[in-house]
């Protein structure tokens, strides 16, 4: 029989064509495939009761004499991505634009199907789907991902050389989103090949976030993670100038722009497309951008890297609404970094002693000392009166009077650093070998022996008598570096013994050594520092240290015994530094938060709250009228001691900031961290002045000259670096290592400038 023969009639009535049966058993075997696919992605999304009501919708449909029946074989056919899309997610025509899903948005499904007039229960099973759908499905795929970012990055390195440092920044958080979601979605070997793909071309500065994220593998180290869940819940703001932001928006929208020699129809064809919106989808959920109004090469190549990250939530709001760190900083009006006023009656004593004793010492030089007595107000910086100064004694003591006479000696009799001679000299003459003198400080390095779990931290008196160091065994040790004998006092005394000074030394210890060991932590000594009451005029009488075990102590090195502990912190102490003044003190902990204390107090005057992770080092500024913090969130705040109220962010550290100095002329703050640079900051704008980088591994401490005119840090390369602070900066140099050239470069970034260093 032919084709349009009609066949013979059947028992019960049915007929069909020869020809029509495969064309039928095809059209209900993709009938099937399609049901088995939404029941499989039901299934894995838990959607239990749906797919039972699918199965028995599947069951009644189906003719009667199928049911029992297997198919022999699934035939195999390919479908299109929109034929998947109107299949798989029930897709209907919007009226306005035919080519959209009416149901893509659940939210208005049931709208959408009220005007359709489907039935109810259609109705009450797709609302509750809840948003899934082939949507969803297509970007789950891994490779949408991979090449997404492949495409990014051609773009980005396609574009003109004047825009290639404005859109490089993009590529760092967007890699960051597409590994945490390959990893959250179960695709460990497609994160894996992505990183391992990808990572070469992200920036140095971010390797250790890289590392770090390289350690994630599961979808439950995404939810646990500290980093993770901070790109995930926190937006991450980029830079941009008005004609780079419109050629990004360009490229995500239509593909145009920035395509290499070579790539093809990647950017317009079908996988371009699906790459595009990955990226979108990152752009749209987890970025923000800064659009700036200055011209692109108005603006540092490296300032476009450096004004990235999570700026909304380490810069405190301003009037409800975020800002970055120059506005806020700008905001907060200006600062008083003037030196510390002294009452007229404590100055008049100090010039009285001097000239009596100028008179018994026959010093020539003493006609001098009382110009350093009276030195002349700092230009440009506003002086503090004694009444904005924090709560003080209203009279002075025999000791303020020693500290104010020493402090003249020392302004006299002080070697002045100045590292400029050493540009214009020649090192290997004797004219050279006089500049280096007047340069360079002079070195005394002492050795630690026989410490088998490490030193965390050491400090020397400021008469420099003592030296404390604190152990990882939970005691501090001091030496006396005089050769005198430490003595405490016998246990066995009685207070009502004691009358005199004479009273005191006859109940004090009769032997003793040149070293002491002080027990009371019961955790890791991090930070020790010695009361500046006495200056260099006298020896301290009290010792701060704080430990792993979440206080500070105070030691009497009278009694060679803990006095107070300080409690409050929640979490490790980090650091512990004085107050100028002698009476305050600051502490710095893994909570996140730095504390102001007094010695008369054993609750924490103020706490000074803001940072996102560990407060990893305090200090105060020379007036003790701010306190200075660095934070593991990448960033260091100036705070007001006596309001509480951050009133500088600095924000331009790649990783984490452990440690910060104050110059003593109160103009600049320098922080140094993990990220390797050491970073100067101007206290008046908030702005960073000066980049210095050479050490290559972390920086862990900084300390400046008295003059402000040398900075010297120390770093886990093993090496001790001076930086000539006043140096403008310029063309590559060379650094001296030992008055021997060495390799060594540097550049200069305005408005902050890359300087050259000695090394030690």
């Amino acid at each position: 029989m032919s084709a349009a023969t009609p066949a013979a009639s059947t028992p019960d009535g049915a007929s069909s064509s020869v020809a029509g049966a495969p064309a039928g058993e095809s059209s209900s075997s993709n009938v099937s495939d399609l049901d088995r696919m939404v029941l499989e992605y039901l299934r894995s999304r838990g959607h239990k009761e749906l797919e039972k009501a699918m199965e028995e919708i599947e069951k009644s449909a189906a003719p009667a004499d199928d049911k029992g029946k297997q198919p022999e074989t699934a035939p195999s056919h390919t479908i299109s991505q929109e034929e998947l899309i109107k299949q798989l997610a029930i897709f209907a025509q919007k009226p306005a634009n035919p080519d959209e899903n009416a149901f893509k948005d659940s939210s208005s499904v049931l709208q959408e199907l009220s005007t359709m007039g489907n039935p109810q229960n259609i109705q009450n099973l797709i609302s509750s789907i809840g948003p899934v759908g082939a949507e969803e499905i297509l970007s789950l795929d891994p490779t949408d991902k991979h090449e997404g970012f492949r495409e990014l990055e051609s773009w980005v390195d396609g574009s003109l050389d004047m825009y290639r440092p404005e859109f490089r920044p993009i590529l760092f958080p967007i890699f960051c989103h597409f590994y945490l979601d390959l990893v959250q979605q179960g695709y460990r070997e497609a994160a894996q090949n992505f990183y391992s793909t990808f990572s070469p071309s992200i920036p140095s500065i971010h390797h250790a976030t890289l590392h770090h994220l390289s350690t994630i593998t599961l979808p439950y180290h995404v939810q646990t993670d500290e980093v993770a869940q901070r790109f995930r819940s926190e937006k991450y703001t980029v830079r941009m100038s008005r004609s780079g932001f419109s050629l990004l928006i360009g490229w995500l929208t239509e593909g145009f722009g920035g395509e290499p020699t070579g790539t093809g129809d990647g950017f317009s064809g079908e996988k371009g497309k699906r790459g595009r919106a990955a990226v979108m989808r990152v752009v749209n959920n987890h970025l923000r951008f800064d659009v700036s109004a200055s011209s692109t090469t108005s603006v540092s190549p490296l300032t476009w890297e450096e004004s990235t990250g999570f700026l909304s939530a380490v810069v405190p709001q301003t009037n409800g609404s975020n800002v970055d760190a120059s506005a806020y900083n700008s905001s907060k009006g200006e600062l008083k970094l003037g030196p510390a006023p002294i009452s007229e009656e404590l100055r008049a004593e100090t010039e009285r002693t001097l000239r009596d004793q100028a008179m018994v010492d026959h010093d020539p030089g003493a006609q001098y000392d009382l110009h350093f007595a009276r030195p002349a107000p700092p230009a440009g910086l506003a002086s503090p009166a004694i009444s904005d100064l924090p709560p003080h004694p209203p009279s002075f003591k025999t000791v303020d009077v020693k500290r104010e006479v020493e402090k003249v000696r020392d302004a006299r009799k002080r070697i002045r650093l100045d590292p400029s001679a050493l540009t214009s000299a020649s090192l290997n003459t004797p004219q050279g070998a006089a500049a280096r003198a007047r340069a360079l400080p002079s070195i005394c390095a002492y050795t630690f022996h026989d410490v088998g779990e490490g030193v965390p931290c050491c400090e020397f008196s400021p008469d420099t008598s003592l030296l404390a160091a604190g152990f990882s065994e939970s005691y501090i040790r001091l030496w006396s570096l005089k050769g005198e004998k430490l003595k405490g006092m016998r246990s066995d005394f009685q207070m009502n013994n004691v009358r005199d000074v004479s009273s005191i030394n006859k109940i004090r210890e009769k032997g003793g050594s040149t070293t002491r060991k002080l027990i009371g932590h019961s955790g890791p000594v991090y930070s020790v520092t010695f009361d500046p009451i006495g200056g260099s005029g006298s020896p301290p009488r009290y010792l701060l240290s704080s430990s792993a075990d979440a206080t500070a102590r105070l030691w009497s090195l009278d009694t060679m015994t803990n006095v107070v502990a300080y409690r409050g912190h929640q979490n490790p102490v980090w650091d512990v530094k004085w107050s100028p003044m002698g009476i305050y003190f600051a502490t710095a902990s893994r909570d996140r938060t730095a504390r102001l204390w007094s010695t008369d107090r054993t609750s924490a005057l103020r706490i000074y709250a803001g940072h996102l992770s560990d407060v990893n080092a305090v200090g105060f500024h020379p007036n003790s009228l701010y306190l200075g913090t660095a934070s593991s969130d990448c960033t260091a705040r100036l705070w007001d001691v006596q309001r509480g109220a951050c009133v500088r962010v600095f924000y331009r550290h790649d990783d984490i900031v452990s440690t910060l100095a104050f110059s003593p002329d109160g103009r600049y703050l320098a922080t140094a961290g993990e990220d390797l640079a050491i970073r100067m900051w101007d206290l008046g704008s908030g702005k960073c002045v000066k980049k210095m980088a050479g050490h290559t591994a972390s920086v862990y401490s900084l300390a400046f000259s008295a003059e402000s005119s040398l900075l010297v840090s120390g770093a886990a390369d093993w090496t001790v670096r001076c930086w000539d602070v006043k140096a403008a900066g310029g063309l590559p140099s060379k650094v001296k290592e030992n008055g021997t050239m060495v390799n060594g470069t540097s550049e200069d970034h305005p408005p902050e400038k890359e300087t050259e260093s000695t090394e030690t």
